[in-house]
């Protein structure tokens, strides 16, 4: 089955390889979609996949990498689109 996550993530989470980290994940996962940096400090990401995959890495999100301090994690579960080829980092 395939799914589709928008998520939020607070705390320390830029300057920390958040993003790159991600992005290796997806890849792992074989999860398209992206993730990027907001102007108050969080991270954006958009994740498409099978639902199992998507899960994983919505769960990476709660910890991050070595360095991140998770606070918040908002996820919204949308309608899968396939709209992806691959994982990129936005700026």
């Amino acid at each position: 089955m395939k799914a589709r996550a928008h998520v939020y993530v607070a705390g320390r989470v830029q300057g920390v390889f958040f993003r790159y980290e991600t992005q290796r994940e997806a890849k792992v996962r074989n999860v398209r979609g992206w993730v990027r940096n907001l102007s108050d400090g969080r991270v954006e990401a958009v994740f498409e996949g099978e639902k199992a995959d998507v899960e994983k890495l919505v769960e990476f999100c709660h910890q991050g990498p070595p360095g991140a301090t998770v606070t918040r994690v908002e996820v919204t579960w949308e309608e899968y689109r396939g709209e992806f080829e691959t994982f990129k980092l936005r700026y």
